[in-house]
């Protein structure tokens, strides 16, 4: 009682990733206390690791960039100092135009991901959200945002934030199902998260089946989105086939937990479209 190897559980990993990933989250639930504590801690760690190995190029960091002086940004002694000298040597004033400065481009991605919370949430279903989740965190660290929903949408981190990935995931394996499912609320707040963002892509994932069950439409909210990728459960994406073709948007199936990092990267990637089968 209370032991976890991880031995085995690496093996297991190797072997079968779904069953491996579902059962140490549902292991996290245990009723015996240093083993619910031991689950929970190794989820934190396998789910970055795992998320990390599916990310591709391309991660959303702002760079730090030199530019003329009249563009703006802070001054670069080292690089303007010929410039000052050959000015004091000629009793002028610099030009704008021979002095440099540094500033930091904007990211190149900005993500909020969407987590649908209403129905039942699962070993399998919350697995997938948290490794979607950390797939977020290392595809666009300088800005990415968390949302789930059910009845109304709750922001477990917003798009610029200094909560550490671990925190998030720990977060989102302790979601609990339950209630009506506002997608066009959650879409909005995820467009709201997101507006702040100068990234020169802003992109919204929703993690869901897409089956709105209040009195909304959600494809208006669903084509206000800078850009909108869905991932869906494998054995129930009709809903989110639908929705896609009707908003403009890329899809993929989501045929285990596991895979949900390297089917976000393909949706970034653009290597899936929306006519996906």
């Amino acid at each position: 009682m209370g032991v976890l190897d991880e031995d085995a559980f690496a093996k297991l990993l190797r072997e079968e990733p779904d069953l491996a990933v579902t059962m140490l989250v549902e292991m996290g639930s245990a009723t015996d206390e240093r083993l619910r504590a031991a689950a929970r801690a190794l989820a934190r760690r396998m789910m970055l690791d795992v998320a990390r190995r599916g990310v591709a190029r391309g991660r959303g960091i702002g760079r730090l960039r030199r530019l003329p002086a009249r563009h703006g940004g802070e001054l670069d002694l080292d690089a303007s100092l010929p410039a000052l000298l050959e000015a004091r040597a000629a009793g002028r004033p610099p030009h704008l135009d021979d002095l440099i400065a540094r500033d930091w481009a904007r990211p190149e991605l900005a993500l909020c991901l969407v987590i649908d919370a209403s129905g039942s949430m699962t070993g399998a279903r919350l697995a997938a959200a948290a490794l979607t989740a950390a797939a977020c965190a290392w595809r666009a660290p300088a800005e990415h945002a968390i949302v789930s929903f059910a009845r109304r949408a709750d922001v477990l981190r917003p798009l610029c934030s200094v909560r550490p990935p671990g925190a998030v995931v720990d977060t989102i394996l302790a979601l609990r199902g339950h209630g009506v499912t506002a997608l066009a609320t959650a879409l909005r707040t995820a467009r709201e998260q997101l507006a702040p963002s100068r990234a020169a892509r802003k992109a919204v994932v929703l993690l869901s089946d897409c089956r709105a069950t209040d009195d909304e439409d959600p494809v208006p909210a669903a084509r206000a989105c800078p850009e909108l990728l869905i991932l869906a459960p494998g054995d129930d994406h009709d809903e989110a086939a639908h929705l896609a073709s009707r908003a403009g948007a890329r899809w993929l199936p989501l045929t285990g937990a596991a895979g949900a990092p390297a089917a976000l990267a393909a949706l970034l990637d653009g290597t899936t479209g929306r006519d996906h089968p």
